[in-house]
Order: structure tokens, then C-alpha cells, then sequence
């Protein structure tokens, strides 16, 4: 598949994901590529094809939040295995101040669809960013490097959704390609790169091994070998940058995302109520 294709495929895929995302009667902010092809990951072959995943960030209606309704946090999964992570826009932003990558890498994927009327608060969480997710870097790395000791303690564990590959190979190379991804993202992060790139593979060898990684074709004692080093180096790269620089947080910037969500909330609430 080349580039143009790529593409196109995915543009399609978040396009019909938004669409879906309308038809549930969600009034929808817009709708986000999350994962692999974030990441410039992303394997399409006879051997593997990645899914395209989004998320979804959804409005309460005035009823609902007057009468204290529970969010929305709800994943559908499509008939192709796709999945369209719907959250409340309320959860959501409580969830990028955890500085979880997983989700705070929405906010730089080029692949998304803002509602034209919320575009200029998309505008605003965009130029605020970077700023967003460099704010409470000891929290960005104690999440990733509590995210690389979950795929750890899930890298042989027989999940019914991954239990052929642990029966086939002894191990779930998808866990292990987190690990590794994980990784060289705290070095990338440590290191004071733009956020965007650090989301990337910079090393070829590294590129290699977590391909190779997610097609399962490293041999189980070597992948239990690399995923005990690398679990073990991410937590010791964590624990080293917070006994060097603390645990300071810019709350400010904490404040300008509340204030998005505010305006949103409020254009959307005058709409409803005809104001």
C-alpha cells in the first residue's frame, strides 16, 4: 500500500467512524485517529493489518448534565473490529491532565473531523498542546512507564482475546511492541523533543525490533528477555527524572484546557436552549 493509499484508507475510515458516532445520536466535537498510524506504525501485509481505532469526543445534552447523568464512556466495536471510543468531553480532558499518550496524542494526529461549528475551540486545544502536554512531565512519565509494566504483566498472560498467540508463540508480540514503543518514547520525551515526534520511531534498529515484535517473529526467551530490560529501563528512566527535577505541575495550563471546555459546553448549552 503506498502513501496516497494509506491515506485515503484512513481518511475514509475516521470519516465513517464520525458518521457512525452521529447516527447513535451523539452530539458529536469531532472525531480523532488514535493508535498505530499516530505512530507511523502501522502494518497493512498478508501477515497483520491494522485496524483503525478513533476516538470520539461527545457533548452532554443540557438535561443530562443539570440532572447529573454519568458521562459517556462507552468503546462500540464495529463488525470489522474496528473500535470507536466515545467519551464525554468532560472525561476526556480530565483524562489528558493523567498525560496518558494514548489519548493526548489525539490532539496532534493529522487524521480527525471537528465539527465546523466547535473548530475554533478544536483551534485553541491544538495551539495549546504542546504547551498541555509538557506542563506535568514527571505525570507523563509515571503513566508510561506504569503503561509498559501492564504490558509486561500482560505480555504471557492468556487473555481470552490474545490466547491463540500465547498458545502459538508463548507470548503476545503486541504487548512487547508497546513496551518497546514506550521506550523510545520516555528517551524521546527526557530528551525535549517536540511532542509529535517524540509519538515516532527515530532508530531504525528500533523500528526493526518492534515490527518484528508485533508479528510475533522473535523468539519467546528473547522476548521475555528484551521486555524484562526495557520494562526494568523505564521505570529506572522515570524514577531518575523525578528524583532530578521533582514533581512540578503548571496548573495553568491545566486552567486553559477547563476554559475550552467551558466555552465549548456553553456555546452548545445556548444552542440547545435556543439562546
Amino acid at each position: 500500500m503506498n502513501k496516497q493509499e494509506r491515506n485515503s484508507l484512513i481518511r475514509t475510515k475516521v470519516q465513517q467512524h464520525y458518521r457512525e458516532a452521529c447516527l447513535m445520536g451523539h452530539e458529536v466535537f469531532g472525531v480523532f485517529l488514535q493508535g498505530s498510524q499516530n505512530y507511523d506504525l502501522d502494518v497493512y501485509s498478508a501477515q497483520y493489518q491494522s485496524d483503525v481505532d478513533t476516538k470520539v469526543i461527545v457533548l452532554p445534552s443540557f438535561d443530562d448534565f443539570c440532572r447529573g447523568k454519568a458521562p459517556i464512556s462507552t468503546t462500540c466495536e464495529r463488525e470489522n473490529k474496528e473500535h470507536i471510543d466515545l467519551k464525554d468531553i468532560r472525561i476526556m480532558f480530565e483524562t489528558f491532565k493523567k498525560q496518558n499518550v494514548n489519548f493526548v496524542e489525539i490532539l496532534f494526529t493529522k487524521y480527525f473531523i471537528v465539527a465546523d461549528k466547535y473548530a475554533k475551540h478544536w483551534r485553541k486545544l491544538r495551539r495549546l498542546a504542546e504547551e498541555l502536554v509538557h506542563c506535568h512531565p514527571s505525570q507523563t512519565l509515571k503513566t508510561m512507564a506504569g503503561m509498559s509494566y501492564e504490558k509486561y504483566k500482560a505480555l504471557c498472560h492468556p487473555y481470552p482475546t490474545i490466547k491463540h498467540k500465547i498458545d502459538q508463540y508463548g507470548y503476545d508480540g503486541k504487548q512487547l511492541h508497546h513496551i518497546i514503543r514506550v521506550n523510545e518514547f520516555m528517551k524521546n520525551y527526557i530528551a525535549d523533543m517536540p511532542f509529535e515526534q517524540c509519538l515516532t520511531t527515530h532508530d531504525e534498529q528500533t523500528l526493526i525490533l518492534m515490527t518484528e515484535a508485533k508479528l510475533n517473529t522473535i523468539p519467546l526467551a528473547d522476548a521475555l528477555k528484551i521486555a524484562k530490560e526495557l520494562d526494568d529501563e523505564n521505570a529506572a528512566m522515570k524514577n531518575k527524572y523525578i528524583d532530578e527535577h521533582g514533581t512540578d505541575c503548571n496548573v495553568s495550563s491545566y486552567d486553559k484546557l477547563e476554559q475550552i471546555k467551558v466555552d465549548v459546553l456553553r456555546q452548545w448549552f445556548k444552542e440547545q436552549l435556543g439562546a
